[in-house]
């Protein structure tokens, strides 16, 4: 969730809550530009290549390239292919299987038939036995990998043969298939590694469209077309994906020419609006901004404390203002166009009702207009990564908003290890959010199971009524109890808010006008190497 990535701050170097996802932030602008103009001394960084090479600028970088620890997981990885995988319309199709999964009449069984003749881009053929490996390693207690979890209901996964793998589940899961988009690894690529440590995390071998060529951390991954792609060789024969984590250097080295495209806030993707060159594409997205509430902090684990704030902020005026209307407020981590909303959910911004809620909870009005309840300053510390100005924004709007009600926030940026240490006391500028299914964002986010696991729960949220209700719409397989399960957890949100949720964020993306193929998916939370208009680069062809 480091974004929060679950609910990352943050989105989730561990997670999404369960991604581990490095979102590490440049501690100062001119940190940044150092890192910038580094990448732009280099050859290989510099964008307008021609039509067949493409620099774009990311915001986040990977800590892995393994699947195994969780890279990839929600497709799009570029290097590696899953069974299945998710269309441009979010519907999923077949990838490394031939065809959807055939289900049991149960719900219990999934079997899938593999595309034959597919090799690895070591040359080594990918078989049934791969898939088996993949799934039994990532489930094995060893293994490092914080989302495990959304694979709790595999119960035996076997081949049967070179070209059948057969799931067998623990209980109904409606949305496994969706799950099955997670790339697949070679088992022989792996033989004699450490699965956690190993040279295949920054070293990999998979199925996919490009080849890694050359990773210089912090600052660029390098890929070539895979010649012997099973989905034919790409015409984008090199990609290279810029990683820049300060929105204004993106801007900037865009406008510089040094960059193909670029995900870029609303403020400065504004200021390529005249230019004929170029052209936004806008994701509608499940991505949200929030602000964790720790359980074990005086003040933010107080249950007024968490109320007031609720409804104290001004969502609609955050999105107006901050996003210029990219977006929409936020009142969970379902956006409220889902069919999974639970309607009447929604809190007004309403001051009086802010003040009410700790005059009752015992919160007294200071000299200085904050609050103190048994000697507690009503006061806490907001922290968001150096270099998103979306995430300051958010921060100062929500800080301001909270002085009115009587309560300080103090706001505090900073890189990721800094943030990290201090998540269970101090609240974090946080952001998350998965389409496909609602089991997807809020059970890493919001079960007592995994409070503190890295970016999981980040806010330690302990409910039972929610724990009870996010085991029920996950392992149901009835469509109106799932329903009305996850009502059950938006309705407790409102009674005891773990989070402040503020808004639902659209993705921009600005792009040289130079390619026939670059669209848009709805998005999750992450915008980096697995969204953005280059999730089909290996579509893409160059306009005549």
């Amino acid at each position: 969730m480091r974004g929060v990535g679950s609910v990352s701050a943050a989105s989730g170097r561990r997670g999404r809550f369960g991604r581990r996802i490095r979102k590490t932030a440049a501690v100062t602008l001119t940190a940044a530009l150092t890192a910038g103009a580094a990448a732009c001394s280099n050859p290989d960084s510099g964008g307008s290549g021609g039509g067949e090479s493409a620099v774009v600028g990311i915001s986040t970088e990977p800590e892995s390239l393994s699947p195994l620890l969780g890279f990839g997981k929600d497709g799009n990885s570029k290097i590696f292919d899953g069974l299945l995988a998710m269309g441009p319309d979010m519907r999923l199709k077949p990838a490394l299987a031939t065809a959807l999964p055939k289900v049991g009449a149960d719900g219990l069984t999934y079997t899938y038939t593999l595309r034959k003749g597919v090799t690895f881009s070591d040359g080594k053929p990918f078989t049934a036995e791969d898939v088996v490996y993949t799934y039994r390693t990532i489930l094995d207690p060893k293994t490092n990998n914080a989302s495990k979890s959304e694979l709790d209901a595999i119960k035996d996964v076997r081949a049967e043969g070179d070209d059948t793998v057969v799931f067998t589940l623990k209980y109904p899961y409606a949305p496994f298939a969706h799950r099955t988009v997670h790339p697949i690894v070679p088992r022989h690529a792996l033989q004699g590694q450490d699965v956690n440590t190993g040279p295949f995390t920054t070293r990999p071998v998979g199925t996919g469209p490009y080849v890694l060529s050359a990773w210089s951390k912090g600052e660029k991954l390098s890929f070539k077309a895979n010649p012997s792609y099973w989905g034919g060789a790409p015409e984008v024969k090199k990609f290279t994906m810029a990683v820049i984590k300060d929105d204004d250097v993106r801007a900037t080295r865009l406008r510089a020419g040094d960059l193909d495209g670029a995900i870029l806030p609303p403020n400065l993707a504004a200021g390529f609006k005249n230019d004929k060159s170029k052209k936004t594409h806008t994701a509608t997205t499940y991505d949200y901004r929030t602000v964790t509430l720790p359980t074990g902090n005086r003040v933010t684990g107080d249950l007024a404390v968490r109320r007031s704030l609720d409804v104290a902020v001004d969502r609609q005026t955050m999105v107006d203002k901050i996003l210029e209307g990219a977006g929409k407020p936020a009142y969970g981590p379902v956006p409220t166009d889902s069919e999974w909303f639970a309607k009447g959910t929604e809190r007004a911004h309403d001051l009086d009702r802010a003040r009410q809620i700790l005059d009752d909870g015992g919160w007294r009005a200071g000299g200085d207009g904050i609050r103190t309840k048994d000697g507690v300053r009503a006061e806490f510390t907001l922290w968001y990564p150096a270099g998103d100005k979306l995430r300051q924004d958010h921060a100062l709007a929500y800080a301001s908003d909270a002085k009115k009600a009587g309560i300080s926030v103090k706001t505090q940026s900073g890189p990721w290890e800094v943030i990290e240490p201090r998540m269970k006391q101090d609240a974090v500028l946080a952001g998350g959010g998965a389409p496909g299914d609602p089991d997807f964002d809020q059970y890493l986010l919001l079960t007592s199971t995994v409070a503190g696991d890295g970016f999981n729960n980040m806010g330690w949220y302990d409910n039972p009524a929610v724990d009870q209700a996010l085991v029920k719409g996950r392992q149901s397989g009835d469509k109106a109890e799932r329903k009305a399960a996850y009502e059950t957890v938006q309705r407790e949100l409102v009674k005891n808010p773990g989070y402040t949720f503020l808004t639902h964020i659209d993705h921009l993306y600005v792009v040289n006008d130079s390619w026939d193929g670059p669209n848009t998916q709805v998005e999750g939370h992450e915008h980096g190497l697995a969204s953005g208009p280059w999730w089909n680069v290996e579509d893409w062809t160059p306009k005549k």
